[in-house]
């Protein structure tokens, strides 16, 4: 996962799966206890019930496309899609620095969790990721 950057035609779905995908490498840390509970665990059913109308969203992007619907339109849509992945993932980004990130530093792995963070802020925001001494 480090050194990956996202390239300039890379899709909002793109950056979605690579913050999903570090997101679950941070909660598959071995550092965390196995009692340990992922905050977003409390808002789980708001995060499926939104990730559900995400893909509705993009099923009707597909059928905007298949009617060849007016462009803009399209785009609108796509911009609505994108900020709808961004209010979930920083929810659970959220509930990461709250809780899990708060319980590293407890077990004193506060510094992995910062820098795996801001890679994965930088990833998000197309930024290179800096590379580890």
């Amino acid at each position: 996962m480090a050194g990956q950057e996202e390239s300039p035609g890379s899709s909002p779905e793109d950056s979605s799966n690579r913050l999903a995908e570090a997101m679950r490498d941070l909660t598959e840390s071995p550092e965390l206890d196995s009692a340990f509970r992922h905050a977003y665990s409390r808002d789980q059913a708001i995060l499926i019930r939104r990730l559900r109308r995400i893909g509705g969203q993009v099923r009707g992007i597909e059928r905007m496309i298949e009617r060849k619907e007016y462009c803009i339109d399209i785009l609108q849509q796509t911009a609505a899609l994108r900020a709808a992945v961004d209010s979930v993932a920083l929810l659970i980004l959220e509930d990461h620095v709250q809780v899990c990130v708060r319980h590293a530093a407890e077990q004193g792995y506060a510094d992995r969790y910062v820098e795996e963070i801001l890679d994965v802020v930088r990833r998000t925001l197309g930024k290179p990721v800096r590379p580890r001494a």
